[in-house]
């Protein structure tokens, strides 16, 4: 069974920045797209950022661009999440989820319920 771990969430004040990362075992990770979505207490969860197979292809919510970059390293079957400029409205679980991409299907990243594994999540606090 597909796994995915998160870690290098924490607190950090306003402007200061995080990389969070997410590991993937139990299936080849080079066939997998990959995103990043949130959740905070009482919201519904929203699209962050997501990344093709091949890394050609990034999507970010516009709340983000420009301040978030999302990369892969296949090699180390590993997704990263950059977030610079931080603020307190970036206070949420980011979960990192995967989507396998060789079914002969289109890929729609910002759809979440179309990913078909996920991690529990690592907890960003941003503080004023």
């Amino acid at each position: 069974q597909v796994q995915l771990v998160e870690s290098g969430g924490g607190l950090v004040q306003t402007g200061g920045s995080l990389r969070l990362s997410c590991a993937l075992s139990g299936r080849s990770f080079n066939m997998f797209h990959m995103g990043w979505f949130r959740q905070d207490s009482g919201e519904e969860r929203k699209f962050v950022a997501a990344i093709a197979w091949n890394g050609g292809n990034l999507e970010y919510a516009d709340s983000v661009m420009g301040r978030f970059t999302i990369s892969r390293d296949n090699a180390k079957n590993a997704v990263y999440l950059q977030m610079n400029s931080l603020k307190p409205e970036n206070t949420a679980v980011y979960r990192c989820e995967a989507d396998w991409g060789d079914d002969g299907t289109h890929w729609y990243p910002r759809r979440e319920n179309e990913y078909d594994h996920w991690g529990q999540g690592t907890q960003v606090t941003v503080s004023s």
